[in-house]
């Protein structure tokens, strides 16, 4: 069991083909992060089925100052986890923020495995291992909820049929070999975030999941999904909005024009 090499640029097809050969496994540093905004009721069960069964891993939240002292929750928490950390924003800036800002803090530590996970607990912090443990093979792990038909709990029909379209309108405008395109539960190799232009990328919600995984493919990461149940909040107010979703209704046909002129 060791570590990748630093200096193996982990984000390439040819150096997963390598690491799948020779069967071996990594034990990567790896980063949860999950970005808040009124999640106070849910925070502490996140905390505790994320870094109990892992002891190893570390947890950043980021929080948008939310009016019900998610971070209060947090700072407490913190005295019983040491490898629970904070990081407060001035407002709401946006999931898509959230997450950039919660990436750069990853790779300026150096952090090999980098996950996304919704604070609701909608993804289940027991996938987390799985998806990290995909990593020793592939660039990118998206928990997808459409890649053996549908896995999802508790959502409306309406939402569940704009969900499935949204992703089959992304698939046939970009050409993305990509079933959930718009889930955020996702882990990345710390090196293909690297090669991102994360200072390039505005978009918030929906398209900012679709984006980021555009550009990854694009640089011919290797990604898997793997299936998960997606449950919907039961506790606390969903954060979609028609803006999120007009974003993304743009965004792919964004992503095509880039893509034919080679500006990505």
């Amino acid at each position: 069991i060791r570590r990748p090499p630093r200096s193996t640029p982990l984000y390439s097809s040819a150096a997963s083909d390598v690491y799948k050969r020779q069967n071996i496994f990594f034990i990567m540093k790896t980063l949860v992060i999950s970005p808040t905004y009124n999640e106070r009721k849910n925070i502490q069960s996140l905390v505790e089925q994320v870094l109990e069964p892992n002891p190893d891993y570390h947890l950043l939240v980021v929080d948008d100052n939310s009016p019900d002292k998610t971070a209060e929750k947090v700072k407490k928490l913190q005295k019983l986890y040491p490898n629970l950390h904070l990081q407060e924003r001035p407002g709401k800036a946006g999931l898509g923020t959230a997450y950039l800002f919660g990436f750069k803090w990853a790779l300026d530590r150096q952090f090999e495995a980098i996950v996304q996970i919704d604070a609701d607990l909608s993804h289940d912090p027991k996938d987390v291992p799985r998806l990290v443990a995909d990593l020793n093979k592939y660039d990118l792990v998206i928990g997808s909820r459409y890649v053996e038909g549908i896995s999802v709990v508790n959502w409306p029909i309406r939402r569940l049929i704009l969900s499935y379209g949204a992703n089959i309108y992304s698939r046939i405008i970009t050409g993305m070999p990509i079933n959930d395109a718009t889930g955020g539960f996702k882990a990345w190799r710390g090196s293909l975030l690297d090669t991102i232009r994360l200072k390039e990328i505005r978009s918030q919600g929906y398209s900012f999941q679709i984006e980021m995984n555009f550009r990854a493919w694009r640089l011919g990461a290797s990604i898997k999904e793997e299936t998960i149940i997606f449950v919907d909040r039961t506790i606390g107010e969903s954060k979609m909005s028609k803006s999120i979703m007009y974003e993304a209704i743009w965004m792919v046909w964004r992503l095509r024009i880039w893509k034919l002129f080679g500006w990505i």
